[in-house]
Formats: structure tokens, C-alpha cells, sequence
């Protein structure tokens, strides 16, 4: 890759340090699609020795660059992306994609299906790590910063992306543990939740 692409390439990217998530930090500011994409890396390198054998340069490379399309798109909260604005993110995407040189196109082209089809251990650790960050985000932001559904969706979410491994279902677990204290936390001095009720 000449200079200037590469120096391009890298200036398109810190748009995501700038492309809000709906998530907040737990000092009160929304998180970045950035910090998410860091964290959900840190996250697959530390999981490592839970999966012998795996490619974990592959799994972080997927972490770094599974949310590239939303430089162009912006954040948008599982709960409100439609069908077409999936659509519309794989397209940009993959204009990104065929417009770099080789070896990255094919590489990246290779990455992204891979990612997709979820077959892979690689892809589904990914995907784990991408759901079970969304969790650990949520627990650790102000609970008067949830929407009146994210109660049940931080109950609910993620559930079916660890089901591969007994230990990413053990973590999904313990932030589960989490939820429910955080939202008991939350009743007042008559039992009843501050911010509706809310079936286990």
C-alpha cells in the first residue's frame, strides 16, 4: 500500500472514535464505536487459553474490524437496525473493501465472510465477545441511562451467541448475576422498580 493510501486509510478510521454507541460509560459520557471495537479485542486476547488451538490473531483482527462499516453509517442500537439498514452497512463495507489493494482486499473480503456465516470457533468467539461487551457496558453505566426496554434486553441479549462454550456462558451468566442486582438496586423503599417492573 502506497503512503498516501495508507495515511488515507488511517484518517478514515479515527472516524470511529468519533461515532457514538448508544452504550454509556460508567462516567456518564456514550462510549465510541472505537472503545467498543478496543475492548471486545482485549477481551478475545485474554480468552485465549479457554480455546487451545484457535487463530487469536485471526479473532482480534475480526474484533478491530467488525464495526469498520459504521465509519460510514453511524451506530445503530440493535433494537432499531431494520433489515435495510443492514443492507446498507454490508454495502458501504464492502465498497470499502474492493477499493483497498491487495493483499488486504481478498484478506478482508475472506474476514468478513467468514464473520458472517459464524461457523468458524474463530467467528464465534468474535461474535461472543461483540454480544457479552454490549452486557458489561450496560452494567457498568448509570442504570438511569437505560431505556425502559433495556431492562429485559440485558436479561435476554446475547444468550444465543455463547452458547458454543461452557465458559462464555459462564461469563454471560455472571453478568447476568449483575443485571439482576443492578436492577433490585433500583426498587424503592416500596419494593416496586423505579423505572417499571421487570419480569425474571
Amino acid at each position: 500500500m502506497n503512503v498516501k493510501d495508507y495515511v488515507n486509510l488511517i484518517h478514515m478510521a479515527e472516524k470511529l472514535k468519533d461515532t457514538p454507541r448508544h452504550c454509556f460509560t460508567s462516567g456518564g459520557r456514550r462510549e465510541s464505536v472505537a472503545e467498543h471495537c478496543w475492548r471486545i479485542s482485549m477481551m478475545a486476547y485474554f480468552l485465549q487459553d479457554e480455546f487451545p488451538g484457535i487463530d487469536i490473531n485471526k479473532v482480534i483482527k475480526m474484533c478491530i474490524m467488525h464495526d469498520m462499516g459504521e465509519a460510514f453509517t453511524g451506530d445503530i442500537p440493535v433494537f432499531d437496525k431494520t433489515e435495510a439498514d443492514e443492507a446498507k452497512e454490508s454495502s458501504v463495507l464492502n465498497t470499502w473493501v474492493q477499493s483497498l489493494p491487495e493483499p488486504y482486499r481478498s484478506d478482508l473480503t475472506a474476514l468478513y465472510a467468514e464473520m458472517d456465516a459464524l461457523e468458524t470457533l474463530e467467528a464465534k468467539v468474535y461474535k461472543s465477545m461483540d454480544s457479552l461487551e454490549a452486557v458489561f457496558q450496560h452494567n457498568e453505566s448509570d442504570i438511569s441511562t437505560w431505556e425502559d426496554h433495556e431492562y429485559e434486553l440485558n436479561l435476554n441479549y446475547g444468550w444465543d451467541k455463547v452458547d458454543f462454550s461452557e465458559y462464555t456462558k459462564s461469563i454471560r451468566q455472571v453478568l447476568q448475576d449483575e443485571t439482576k442486582l443492578k436492577i433490585a438496586t433500583e426498587r424503592d423503599e416500596e419494593g416496586v422498580f423505579k423505572h417499571g417492573e421487570c419480569e425474571w
